[in-house]
């Protein structure tokens, strides 16, 4: 395991230290869960591009329409 060392502001600091006293986990806990949050999503956001390069536009959006006009119709 990587130990890893950052600089923040102090009051980021003990924000963070609040959050995780909430939560019930330590700062390092926290850290932990957060980056694995961002890199979830950084690589959702990779594979949704790689499919999006290899899909056909005009297709893409008459699906959106349909969906537009199921969903559309429907109260709030």
């Amino acid at each position: 395991m990587a130990t890893l060392t950052i600089r923040l502001p102090d009051d980021q600091h003990a924000r963070l230290k609040d959050l995780a006293k909430h939560r019930g986990i330590s700062v390092n806990k926290l850290i932990e869960e957060l980056s694995t949050l961002a890199l979830a999503e950084f690589d959702n956001e990779v594979r949704f591009r790689a499919l999006a390069a290899e899909g056909d536009p005009a297709r893409g959006l008459e699906l959106l329409d349909r969906l537009d006009r199921h969903f559309g119709s429907t109260p709030g």
